[in-house]
């Protein structure tokens, strides 16, 4: 298969999913039905994934046909223990989506089916390690909910319609192409999901190139870590997009992440399984990561990214605890309680290993307003902690269009000063968004490890010289701007239009003319 046949394949994949997907929403909101169709497609894919798993296994074992579709399940049981411990879950036969699919429309307790076998799936892992990771799973995909429609038969109806739908997918037999299949089917829903909904949608999902450019800032000079972190870890892609950048096998110990939003935290959850991340792989907590931070006990990350909420409240000075928190006192004073930007950076620099390298995405205000974020950037410069600052194009996020810029932490910097480039033109307007095309990408990362003046796009400024400029690290600050204005010949300007005057002189001129010779033969 040629990679543009591919890529056609993988496009028109797509435009099938999101076709179906709004198709099948009728009355229900896009935003509120997400949850349903990424549910379902979850559900598709922990069956298939079980299913190819435990065939795999008796057929290695000597069984050529055997199959655990048609198993029945007293039968099946005797694998439980053995596969939640190796899968994190299990599912009996007759509870396979494959399965429930084929009797849902014969099924009039339906809605009741799939509630059990969520249930099911989830308490199959109850007392293991895995349970933590299965926990409410499903709990965002409610059948009987009158959204669906306000009769058991008519979400019935719907339900059935959903699962031939997703059913229905082609996404190849269950091998790694389906793998790479379902992961980017689920990254493609969320993404469109986000775009729709705005800035709601823009909360939980960081657009793929972006992402991406985070990770490879991330890892510029390793080709493995220990383990990678997003304190406001959203729908999970941009932690995920290390697996694409340096193989998940090169990160030893796994994905890290927290997140406050119940619903966001189990689409980053079923994210990691659907990219086949197993659970022993990542810990995705649920919490608020400035108030309660999981991941206390934990040995610091070599490679953290994040894109966390702009600007947002928090308690702020409102709680006499936190400045004693020791994420946050080194600073000697809190972030604003009506801006708790600088917060999240200063939690993320105490969860940062010695060798590790943060990439922050930041709302442009906490460059340079002063106050209590002007002393939180004097500690963190004084003490050289911040290795570069990154202007990024305007709209290129969901749900704004405000250029934010990305901060860079490290411990160990081998210099005292901080790289500023200007990447604010590095974009292609596609639809009706900017994005940072693989190019783009490149020359930030190149001027990011060059770490060396490049006209009118990257200035290497001591700390000795932010100082003076009292603590701004605003790009604009450093980083001259190109002059595009055309040069212009005031003379040659002046005679040409002298010449333009002249000939508009003789065309009134020749006008006046024929209208008197016109008015003199009326």
């Amino acid at each position: 298969m040629t990679p543009t046949t591919k890529e056609g394949q993988r496009a028109e994949l797509h435009k099938t999913i999101w076709r179906i997907a709004n198709d099948m929403r009728g009355s229900v909101d896009g935003w509120d039905f997400k949850s349903y169709v990424l549910g379902m497609l979850f559900y598709r894919f922990v069956s298939e994934n079980l299913t190819a798993y435990l065939n795999q296994m008796e057929r290695m074992a000597g069984s050529a046909d055997f199959d655990y579709v048609v198993l029945p399940d007293d039968q099946a049981e005797f694998g439980r223990t053995e596969t939640v411990s190796e899968k994190g879950f299990y599912i009996l036969p007759s509870e396979l989506f494959v399965n429930v699919r084929k009797r849902a429309p014969h099924d009039e307790n339906l809605n009741e089916t799939l509630a059990a076998v969520f249930k099911n799936i989830e308490g199959s892992a109850n007392g293991t390690d895995s349970e933590d990771d299965l926990k409410g799973l499903f709990d965002d995909l409610d059948v009987n909910s009158s959204k669906l429609g306000n009769t058991v038969e008519k979400r019935n109806k719907k339900l059935v319609g959903l699962l031939d739908a997703i059913g229905d997918l082609p996404l190849g037999e269950f091998n790694d192409n389906a793998i790479d299949l379902f992961g980017d089917a689920y990254e493609y829903l969320m993404q469109m999901y986000a775009s729709q909904a705005g800035k709601s949608g823009g909360e939980y999902y960081t657009p793929q190139e972006v992402s991406e450019l985070l990770a490879r800032i991330a890892v510029v000079g390793k080709t493995t870590v220990n383990k990678v972190y997003d304190p406001a870890v959203g729908s999970g892609s941009l932690l995920l997009k290390f697996a694409k950048v340096l193989g998940k096998e090169n990160v030893r110990q796994g994905f890290y992440g927290q997140e406050v939003n119940l619903t966001t935290y189990n689409l980053a959850r079923i994210n990691m399984f659907l990219h086949d991340i197993n659970y022993e792989k990542f810990n995705i907590a649920h919490g608020d990561t400035l108030i309660d931070p999981a991941h206390w006990d934990d040995e610091p990350f070599e490679a953290i990214v994040s894109n966390p909420p702009y600007s947002i409240k928090w308690e702020g000075d409102a709680n006499p605890l936190l400045i004693n928190d020791p994420r946050y006192s080194p600073a000697g004073v809190l972030a604003p309680k009506s801006k708790a930007d600088l917060a999240f950076t200063m939690h993320i620099l105490s969860w940062l290993a010695v060798n590790g390298t943060a990439a922050i995405v930041e709302f442009p205000g906490v460059l340079y307003r002063g106050g209590a974020e002007r002393k939180i950037r004097k500690y963190l410069i004084d003490n050289n902690y911040i290795d570069t600052v990154i202007q990024l194009p305007p709209d290129l996020f969901f749900g704004t269009t405000i250029a934010t810029c990305i901060v860079v932490l490290k411990k160990s910097k081998k210099d005292n000063s901080v790289l500023f480039i200007d990447a604010s033109a590095e974009f292609t307007r596609v639809g009706n968004k900017n994005k940072l095309t693989g190019p783009h990408q490149q020359k930030v990362l190149d001027a990011f490890t060059a770490r060396e003046d490049v006209d009118h796009f990257a200035t290497l400024v001591s700390s000795q010289d932010i100082e003076a400029n009292d603590y701004n690290i605003a790009v604009s600050s450093y980083v001259e701007a190109e002059d595009t204005r055309e040069a212009v010949d005031i003379t040659e300007l002046n005679a040409e239009i002298a010449r333009i005057v002249a000939r508009q002189a003789e065309l009134r001129t020749s006008i006046d003319a024929i209208v008197a010779d016109l008015e003199g033969t009326v």
